[in-house]
């Protein structure tokens, strides 16, 4: 399967810190690999609504909802392109996830068993310096990830605040060079040891 990536821009400020430093490291991505940009803004999904007690969900076929599915089952990696927002993902970010729960209880969608084996990457921009502060986002990512069996390649950090800081942040670019060409390990969840399935 040819390699597309599908970058989520899940910051409530167009081309701010987070999407800068997301577009310098697919700007690294081999020219073969396709590359889809979706605003979580710009395409808002609707609150998600828990029907696994109610009835099944149904798979959608117009608007938003159906956009979102289509694009995340025909990616190969998906990145999550969020600020960290009070030390986790954004609101459009976490909506988004929410939706896999839904997608997760389709009837025929397969949804878990075709995400197997797939990549979440992240990227974000912070205002602190302590790096720390983010491990929520990455903990909600890389969990996210192992639960649904998907390869994990990390999260790309860097630092900014007001727009166009992290042009300023020359560690940050640097990573930004290789992030993507790095191998993705298969995610674990952190109760997990190398000798457990």
């Amino acid at each position: 399967m040819t390699r597309r990536f599908l970058f989520l821009l899940a910051s409530s400020r167009s081309e701010g810190n987070t999407e800068l430093l997301a577009r310098r490291a697919a700007e690294q991505l081999p020219s073969d690999v396709e590359q889809e940009w979706l605003s979580l803004t710009e395409h808002p999904l609707p609150d998600f609504a828990d029907l696994r007690h109610d009835s099944d969900h149904v798979r959608p076929t117009e608007g938003t909802t159906a956009l979102l599915l289509d694009a995340t089952l025909a990616a190969t990696d998906i990145v999550i392109a969020s600020p960290l927002y009070w030390y986790s993902v954004s609101a459009q970010a976490k909506r988004y996830l929410d939706h896999w729960s839904g997608w997760l209880r389709t009837p025929g969608l397969d949804f878990k068993a075709r995400m197997a084996g797939r990549t979440l990457w992240g990227v974000t921009a912070l205002a602190h310096e302590e790096q720390e502060v983010a491990d929520p986002l990455i903990d909600t990512l890389s969990n996210s990830a192992a639960y649904m069996g998907m390869r994990f390649g990390g999260v790309l950090l860097g630092n900014g605040s007001k727009p166009g800081d992290v042009e300023k942040d020359a560690e940050a670019l640097a990573r930004a060079k290789t992030f993507f060409a790095q191998e993705a390990p298969l995610a674990r969840f952190p109760y997990e040891t190398d000798g457990d399935s």
